[in-house]
């Protein structure tokens, strides 16, 4: 797999929660932290996703925010 993202975090799928058209996957990284995303439930199919899993949260954004308190 080649992307031009380069940010592509691998962890492990540790919840799926499906719904009528989508489907919310949490993805556990190596350090406990928990990556949660949004696709469609016929991409979650099509991609074979179950829980335990191993997978990738593949970041690409144009923009990335910082804030403080």
């Amino acid at each position: 797999m080649k992307l031009s993202a380069r940010n592509m975090l691998k962890g492990k799928i540790i919840k799926i929660v499906h719904g009528a058209v989508n489907s919310e996957i949490t993805l556990e990284l190596p350090g406990g932290q928990q990556v949660v995303s949004i696709i469609t439930k016929a991409s979650a199919e099509r991609l074979g996703l179950k829980e335990g899993m191993e997978a990738y949260a593949v970041i690409k954004a144009s923009e990335v925010m910082i804030a403080v308190d």
